[in-house]
């Protein structure tokens, strides 16, 4: 990616939003803490995981050495969703009898937190279910000042092109909308319309996350349980921050 305009890296404005790679590249540059919201499904995996104790090792999406990693790692490699064991899946990883270490590849989730884990000193993965918890530990333990820069990971069109996703857009929504209760002010207009997007969908979330075309993709192939577990707002209060190539508890 070329060199990013300083209009597009949304200063001088101190809570960002962005989609995608080369959103992430845009805003995530001087930040504090770096959120990456992919929703359906890697960071509520991520969630679910790290609410079970677990640790979570993002990996990159069809990659042939994602085993031999896992090997090293001590850890469990996800396979695909539907197969035996854990998965990209939520509901596979609620519902495996042991759960300690696992690699998860994903295809934006994932890369998002590897591309932006050597530009900010600190990225957690963020969902809905997750989103207050992970607003309060800002509040805690960032200065009032400090710039937030979320990334919705949305998902890709058939030719490889970013197809932002509404999922996505309410899970960084989610989180913002958290942040003004702790005094956090400085919301660029993108951050802020992803804030009231959400305010909007709050009182049917759920049967948003059901109708919108991820979640219509998932139920037709028979997992409308793991966007039901998507839906499960504030439903968690464990925050998952990327540590030494491993989302886990802070």
């Amino acid at each position: 990616m070329s060199e990013v305009p300083a209009a597009h890296r949304q200063l001088p404005f101190t809570v960002r939003f962005e989609w995608g790679p080369d959103g992430a590249m845009a805003v995530g540059p001087g930040a504090e803490l770096a959120v990456v919201v992919d929703v359906l499904c890697f960071t509520t995996c991520v969630s679910v995981a790290v609410d079970r104790g677990a640790e979570v090792l993002p990996y990159r999406w069809k990659d042939n050495t994602a085993a031999e990693f896992a090997a090293e790692q001590g850890a469990v490699l996800a396979g695909r969703r539907g197969g035996p064991g854990v998965s990209l899946s939520p509901a596979s990883l609620r519902d495996a009898q042991v759960l300690d270490r696992v690699v998860l590849p994903s295809p934006n989730g994932s890369a998002l937190a590897h591309s932006l884990a050597g530009e900010v000193p600190r990225v957690a993965a963020v969902c809905l279910r997750n989103a207050r918890a992970t607003a309060e530990w800002a509040a805690r333990n960032l200065p009032p000042a400090a710039v937030i820069a979320v990334v919705a990971a949305g998902e890709r069109w058939p030719d490889g092109g970013l197809r932002p996703a509404l999922e996505d857009h309410l899970g960084a929504g989610a989180f913002l909308a958290a942040l003004p209760k702790y005094r956090r002010a400085g919301f660029s207009p993108e951050a802020r319309w992803a804030m009231e997007a959400f305010l909007a969908a709050e009182p049917d979330l759920a049967e948003s996350l059901l109708e919108c075309s991820s979640g219509r993709e998932l139920v037709f192939a028979g997992y409308q349980e793991d966007v039901e577990i998507a839906a499960e707002l504030n439903g968690s209060a464990g925050v998952a921050l990327l540590d030494d190539g491993a989302f886990r508890r802070p």
